[in-house]
């Protein structure tokens, strides 16, 4: 088919040459990113259950999770939980083929469980988590719109995405992916919720982190600091291996005014959700993991909505794919790539409505002789978006 491709040659200065940029993360462990990774892992596992009993996946979007934070009282070398925290797992999912009821609130609570119980180990599962299932029987005409064999949208909307990533980016991301990784190996008393705020001045990138300790593994004021100021370090020397740019990085901002201490950022199981930090899906990181007020960006939730016909989901990730393509095949001619994708409901998800691409290109180059294969590159893309859908089901494709 022919699809609609616009192609464009922009003329301004790339994100990374501009004087200031911002960037955003928000850590697995951060209110929003907890529901959003509920959201998936629900949408996950019933596309397996779907899948597994019915040969396809079946219409379904489990992307309204909305988490109430609950009362704790952390203290040096151990404190408690007083009140859990709430989660309400909403949205709409097929519940019932023929005469035969589908388990959809059993898959999810058990789905979100699960993902609570391998990502945040200090958690007490039983006492710190109230669980409730609200997910209902899909609307009517939806599920006319979700039928697998057509690939018709069942949203009009639109998906964004770009490429490259800057510096400040890149580490902003990696900053995060750090902390709560091989960090964690070093510091323990490190929580997961953490949020790093990237601020890039001209050459100097400054990070700002909130990271939540573990209070059972800090017995004092002076430990805290002690920890605080390996952590600095460590921090340090893994940006100094992203960048050879400046890199200030600040901690905990709000534990002192000057030389007096004026609080502690200590939680019972490294997470804000337990002493009153609310979320929801969608707030947090888009698609490619960041936030980036200097860059496009598409306000739509994609975890749990269904992985088949969903544009809102699969538009914004292969909006970025084809970004990084675009970059990757035209080398050094392409400086930037802006790219926005949108659909009409009900029509075939290959074939959007229009697929616009903004290119920056270097100096003194000839934008005519790169139309054609970015066109290529792009239909490409297009072409098999449905290599999507499996992967979102095997964990391969992150949303957040």
């Amino acid at each position: 088919m022919e699809r609609n491709i616009a192609i464009e040659a922009i003329r301004q200065i790339t994100t990374s040459e501009r004087d200031v940029e911002l960037v955003e993360r928000k850590g697995i462990g951060h209110p929003d990113s907890v529901c959003d990774g509920i959201a998936e892992a629900v949408s996950r596992e019933l596309s397996k259950y779907y899948i597994s009993h019915y040969g396809k996946i079946l219409h379904h979007n489990t992307d309204q999770v909305e988490l109430v934070g609950g009362q704790s009282a952390p203290k040096f070398a151990g404190g408690a939980v007083l009140d859990p925290v709430y989660i309400l797992l909403s949205g709409r999912a097929t519940t019932k083929v023929g005469d035969e009821r589908i388990p959809v609130k059993a898959v999810a609570v058990k789905a979100a469980k699960e993902y609570l119980r391998t990502n945040f180990k200090h958690l007490d599962h039983e006492g710190d988590i109230m669980m409730d299932s609200r997910i209902g029987h899909g609307s009517v005409d939806l599920v006319e719109v979700y039928d697998t064999t057509k690939h018709r949208a069942n949203d009009t909307s639109f998906g964004v995405g770009f490429a490259p990533f800057t510096t400040t980016e890149t580490l902003v991301k990696a900053t995060e992916n750090y902390i709560n990784g091989k960090l964690k190996e070093k510091l323990p008393a490190i929580g997961y919720d953490v949020k790093v705020m990237g601020y890039r001045q001209k050459k100097t990138i400054n990070l700002t982190i909130a990271a939540a300790y573990v209070d059972k593994f800090v017995k004092d004021s002076r430990e805290y600091f002690s920890i605080k100021d390996e952590f600095q370090k460590l921090l340090e020397d893994n940006a100094s291996k992203i960048t050879d740019e400046e890199v200030k990085i600040f901690i905990n901002t709000a534990d002192k005014d000057g030389d007096k201490i004026t609080s502690h950022y200590l939680t019972v199981t490294g997470l804000s959700m337990e002493n009153g930090d609310d979320g929801s899906v969608g707030r947090g990181n888009r698609v490619n993991g960041i936030i980036t007020p200097y860059k496009p960006m598409s306000m739509e939730a994609a975890a749990g909505k269904n992985p088949v016909t969903h544009v809102g989901k699969l538009y914004n990730v292969l909006a970025n794919r084809m970004a990084e393509s675009i970059v990757k095949e035209e080398g050094g001619d392409v400086k930037e790539v802006f790219v926005r994708i949108v659909s009409q409901i009900g029509r075939s998800i290959d074939n959007p409505h229009v697929a616009s691409i903004q290119v920056i290109y270097a100096d003194n180059v000839d934008a005519s002789k790169h139309k054609n294969n970015i066109n290529s590159v792009a239909d490409h893309q297009l072409e098999h978006i449905f290599d999507l859908t499996q992967m979102f089901v095997d964990k391969k494709i992150n949303v957040f």
